[in-house]
């Protein structure tokens, strides 16, 4: 697993972007599909989910199922705003304990 994280500051606003890389332990199906997409709308943060040559809003259940992510691929979970750093945590955590 990879993270990267960097600040940007501006004279009125904090803009906060993490990234990290997971390798799925099994198929992003429906079950993992759908506990992603539940988790990412709670966040105010813009997040990515990104698998190959592709790139997604994780709100969206049918988005995430048409990556096509297979287990043993590497997904990219990238979020930009307030709350990205935790954001970016908790989406990785489903994505590594995905059954």
């Amino acid at each position: 697993m990879s993270t990267s994280s960097e600040t940007t500051t501006t004279t009125t606003t904090t803009v906060s972007t993490h990234e990290t890389a997971v390798v799925l332990p099994a198929n992003l199906h429906a079950r993992p599909a759908g506990q992603l997409a539940r988790a990412a709308a709670t966040f105010t943060s813009a997040i990515q989910l990104q698998y190959a040559d592709r790139t997604v809003n994780p709100t969206g259940v049918l988005a995430v199922m048409g990556l096509g992510a297979t287990a043993g691929s590497s997904v990219t979970v990238r979020a930009e705003g307030d709350d990205a750093e935790q954001a970016v945590t908790a989406l990785v955590h489903i994505l590594a304990n995905a059954e």
